[in-house]
């Protein structure tokens, strides 16, 4: 393989996104203006904000201006321009992103997908559906059900996160044990290259083995190849009713030997699990009552189908048998859908309710199997290093992906916690490391794990990366500094 080499003008690129202010002159705004609106070229403090940044406050938004296109060929026609002057691009959708991975802080220009919002070409046989990039995953959601259908990607920012934003980050949430990623319910997609071109990758075949799928090389991306304009998604047949199980468990190795008696006997459409910490937030900060009396150190959520009474029957008689070989402590089970939304929201309100606490965040996995010891080699090195930390563990159990917060204490600066946690960072990767792990389960690499690639790629893996990158994106103006940098 032909080594990596950065094309010859990347000195000139890189003082230019460092300095983009001074050649986003009038003629390009003007360009700009004629393409998407004079009132759709936003360049105003308060705009700049909102839309160069995402759920992270680690970095300073610092975009030249916000662009809000309307149609693909408005997203073609940005791009060339920018293409023509070298003008780094940051697309952005719902801004819920946990890696700035659409932080815009070099004077990029941000395009923001918000208006391309249109859910279209419903087809009842293949069960699929055409969505603009700014379609909120709930929209989809909504719009599958209204129609006895179900899109079973869901997480905790479904009610703003946006599909195009989705498809950069391969989004997971907590439904991956039985319906897998977004990646599995991309039937299609058409993609804006760096260069303006625009791509229309597989089409919605279920079958097409006519050489590479380029379609799988955009998922999970975050933007670096290009710009995803439209997608066209698989929808599901509609569940029957859910039940939700909470089980208080004593430690991690117990979580693992309920998911295996759980898993050998039912289908589960979820399985999470949550700290004693983090519950105690959420109790504290949210309308919501414990489960149950007991106290434990962890919790397990599961989810199934109950079609009939068998189901809840067999849910039970597992519940005992936990119990009996002192896995569980105590449980309870919804009796309403009411009572199912508020069980859940014990472990879907957590991330809004530690927001205050500026937390350090990370979604690390491994094989699940490994879990418990990698999690205790995990909270064994922060406690030991910074005592004064406090850790709220949460997760999708049923397929290795565990989220890592440490909460700032309040009298500690916010630089002086980032650069302490920039430590933690190391410890934390050098573990997922020797564990065969990934620094990234679900939320990508964007800005704050691009120094950590390494623990989880091989250096020939980024540098085939990065000549992927160029073949899209040839002047590397696309989302620039994101997951490496060329």
């Amino acid at each position: 393989m032909v080594p990596y080499a950065p094309p010859e003008s990347a000195a000139r690129e890189k003082y230019r996104r460092k300095h983009p202010v001074a050649q986003f002159d009038i003629e390009i705004l003007t360009a700009l203006q004629a393409i998407v609106g004079e009132s759709r070229v936003l360049t105003d403090a308060e705009n700049l904000q909102h839309y160069g940044q995402d759920w992270t406050r680690f970095h300073q938004p610092s975009p030249a201006a916000a662009l809000l296109p309307g149609s693909i060929e408005e997203v073609q026609a940005i791009v060339r321009i920018a293409a023509e002057h070298q003008l780094a691009l940051v697309p952005s959708g719902g801004r819920t992103g946990l890696s700035a991975g659409s932080v815009a802080i070099n004077g990029e220009l941000v395009v923001a997908l918000d208006r391309m919002n249109r859910i279209e070409g419903f087809n009842p046989i293949d069960r699929t559906v055409r969505c603009g990039p700014g379609v909120v995953t709930e929209q989809l959601q909504q719009f599958a059900e209204d129609r006895g259908l179900y899109y079973p990607v869901d997480f905790a920012s479904s009610g703003s996160s946006q599909i195009g934003g989705n498809i950069s980050t391969n989004a997971g949430g907590i439904k991956v044990i039985r319906h897998g990623m977004t990646r599995d319910w991309v039937a299609g997609l058409k993609l804006v290259t760096g260069t303006g071109e625009l791509l229309d990758l597989n089409r919605g075949l279920i079958k097409n083995n006519a050489g590479y799928d380029l379609r799988h090389l955009v998922i999970g991306a975050e933007g670096t190849l290009g710009i995803v304009v439209e997608a066209t998604m698989q929808l599901d047949r509609a569940p029957g009713d859910l039940a939700v199980m909470v089980l208080g468990v004593p430690d991690m190795r117990a979580v693992m030997h309920v998911l295996t008696a759980f898993q050998g006997e039912m289908q589960l459409s979820a399985f999470e699990f949550f700290s004693e910490l983090a519950l105690r937030k959420v109790v504290a900060h949210q309308d919501l009552q414990r489960p149950f009396a007991t106290v434990t150190e962890y919790y397990a959520l599961l989810e199934f189908e109950q079609g009939d009474e068998r189901a809840l029957e067999k849910a039970m008689a597992l519940f005992e048998h936990c119990l009996e070989q002192g896995w569980v402590e105590d449980g309870t089970v919804s009796q309403s859908v009411a009572q199912a939304e508020n069980l859940w929201r014990l472990r879907e309100d957590i991330s809004e309710t530690i927001t205050p606490w500026t937390p350090y965040k990370n979604d690390i996995s491994t094989i699940i199997s490994r879990v418990p010891d990698f999690l205790a080699e995990v909270e064994a090195v922060v406690n030991s290093k910074y005592p004064d930390f406090e850790i709220i563990w949460f997760g999708h159990i049923g397929d290795g992906n565990v989220h890592l917060n440490i909460l700032k204490p309040e009298a500690l600066g916010v630089d002086t916690f980032r650069e302490q946690c920039g430590e933690v960072s190391k410890w934390v990767f050098e573990i997922v490391q020797r564990y065969g792990g990934s620094v990234s389960a679900e939320h990508g690499v964007g800005l704050l794990k691009k120094d950590y690639l390494q623990y989880s790629r091989s250096p020939l893996e980024i540098d085939i990366m990065k000549q992927i990158k160029l073949a899209f994106d040839p002047q590397g103006i696309m989302n620039p500094g994101k997951i490496f940098d060329l």
